[in-house]
């Protein structure tokens, strides 16, 4: 993800971690039913679960209720080495609603941010299952991700994500032999931001140089950090949203590997082995101030459906990437994606291409560490490789959620593009007061689908107007910058009447294929390509 800071456990009084596993509580994952489309149909998934990340649960000494982990450091009676404590120290099941308020109903995903019970816990990390003992595995080469959201009670400062990484399928069980606990207890996490904060890595406490944060009564850093690429799908509150590829150059392109020191980004942020910035799509970012929001075109006091697609050069699974375009769909409109808004700067991009992001990184000064790190292609070798399906709700310790709802960095220009990237004052998002003044905050995920090019969704297609520009942006000389109007041609013959025009496809919808009826006429600077024989795509 793109902020600087990791989901971590926050229970106040119960430690987080182990690798053991302990005989208190039964494990029993929630169920969440799914569904894998094809241009013939969907089928339900209903053995679909999902398991709670391993660092926020409870460990203590195998066979007694001696912690391991208390508040943000380490039992060092116990946790002598990393191989010492992972022998001795057992991960407990969950008691997933009364705990951690995770809760499940049919398609239906709830987390809820504050949980008070005997403990009080913040925030949440699941992954979707594909049996109690694997993490469901997903390519999206030449596929896309479709999923329903409602991020109504999520103000400033927190962050409902839904994302991928490139974990092991089994929490890393078969691989490190300190590892006794695997998927079904949530162990393995990685991503790009090589986070130091997970307590076990590769099967070992992350006990040796551990610091406790000075800001967060729950959380540290250990000597170790756990790398591996990651596919941001949505990051979002009620107010701003962004989609973000992170490419990295561990082992396995992408998998998981452990880190130490620069390797890590450590103490040089962009001189490690992952991009932890990505290139981000943030339609605020980006400069059209109209699109998402509470009552603007996606409105974020209802629920919507969001589709992510994964474009290949030669349209198969073991293509290059070259593409990752999102639609939305609300209230019975499918609502294309909107267009960068800064003319004579950028173009009027609308989805993740590698030219995007690399004019975009040139355009707003931003580090280059994704084409560092290989970029789209680099980011497509990883998914190939099979990614695990993340869903949280967190708040940042570090950079208050900023980077994704505010100006950012906050001593900057907002009307500098680039730096603007939603509505939240620039003092908002205080973890402390976040967590004081909305306890009653969560989110919903529902409704995950995943299949062919559009399979998983349906609607009427929208055309959007131009959004007016920036306030404070001036366009580089020269320049002339869009209106919001497109003037009537006059016809050549008044008394003559035209016959209506053919019903017209917005770009990215479909234009043909097998048993199809809609229109077949693309917009303007569009052509209908065939993406199989049951389904072509104004492109």
């Amino acid at each position: 993800m793109l902020s600087y800071l990791i989901l971590v456990s926050l229970l106040l009084a119960v430690p987080s971690l182990g690798q053991q596993v302990g005989n208190y509580t039964s494990e029993s994952h929630p169920r969440l039913t799914w569904q894998e489309c094809t241009r013939s149909g969907c089928t339900s998934k209903s053995n679909g679960a999902v398991a709670l990340d391993s660092n926020w649960r409870w460990t203590h000494i195998t066979g007694n209720y001696t912690n391991c982990y208390t508040g943000n450091t380490w039992n060092t009676s116990i946790c002598t080495s990393g191989t010492q404590c992972a022998s001795r120290c057992a991960l407990e099941g969950a008691n997933y609603q009364s705990t951690y308020g995770i809760s499940t109903s049919g398609n239906a995903l709830t987390l809820k941010f504050v949980t008070r019970g005997e403990n009080t816990n913040i925030g949440s990390r699941v992954y979707l299952m594909a049996s109690e003992s694997r993490y469901q595995m997903f390519n999206l080469l030449n596929k896309e991700f479709t999923f329903d959201v409602d991020v109504s009670k999520l103000p400033c400062g927190l962050n409902g994500a839904l994302y991928f990484v490139q974990m092991d399928e089994d929490g890393g069980m078969s691989k490190y032999s300190g590892n006794k606990a695997g998927a079904k207890y949530g162990t393995g996490y990685c991503d790009s931001q090589c986070p130091r904060d997970i307590k076990y890595i590769n099967g070992e406490a992350n006990v040796e140089g551990w610091n406790a944060s000075p800001n967060d009564t729950n959380a540290g850093t250990g000597g170790y950090g756990t790398c591996c690429a990651e596919m941001d799908i949505w990051e979002a509150n009620s107010i701003a949203t962004a989609y973000t590829p992170h490419p990295c150059q561990t082992n396995n392109d992408g998998g998981q590997q452990r880190c130490q020191g620069q390797v890590c980004g450590t103490p040089i942020r962009h001189d490690g082995i992952c991009d932890p910035d990505g290139c981000d799509f943030n339609s605020f970012r980006m400069g059209d101030r109209t699109f998402y929001g509470s009552g603007l075109t996606v409105d974020t006091t209802k629920k919507m459906t969001v589709v992510t697609q994964f474009i290949t050069d030669n349209n198969s699974t073991t293509g290059n990437l070259v593409d990752i375009r999102r639609v939305y769909v609300q209230d019975g409109r499918v609502i294309p994606n909107s267009k960068v808004n800064f003319p004579g700067l950028l173009e009027p991009f609308d989805s993740l291409s590698q030219k995007f992001c690399d004019d975009a990184k040139r355009a707003f000064e931003d580090a280059t560490s994704f084409q560092k790190q290989g970029g789209l292609v680099h980011m497509g070798r990883s998914l190939a490789k099979g990614h695990v399906l993340v869903l949280s709700i967190w708040d940042d310790h570090t950079a208050n959620m900023l980077w994704l709802d505010s100006s950012y960095p906050v001593d900057a220009d907002p009307a500098k593009p680039g730096i603007a990237r939603g509505t939240c004052a620039t003092d908002s998002g205080d973890p402390k007061q976040v967590e004081a003044d909305h306890p009653d905050a969560q989110v919903i995920y529902s409704n995950i689908k995943f299949g062919d090019i559009g399979s998983t969704y349906s609607g009427t297609p929208i055309t959007l107007p131009q959004p007016p520009l920036p306030p404070g942006y001036n366009p580089p000389s020269g320049t002339t910058p869009p209106t919001g109007t497109t003037p009537s041609s006059t016809p050549t013959n008044p008394s003559t009447t035209n016959p209506a025009p053919a019903a017209t496809q917005t770009k990215y919808g479909q234009c043909a294929g097998v048993g199809y009826t809609g229109p077949t006429q693309c917009a303007t600077g569009t052509v209908c390509t065939q993406i199989n024989q049951f389904y072509s795509q104004c492109v």
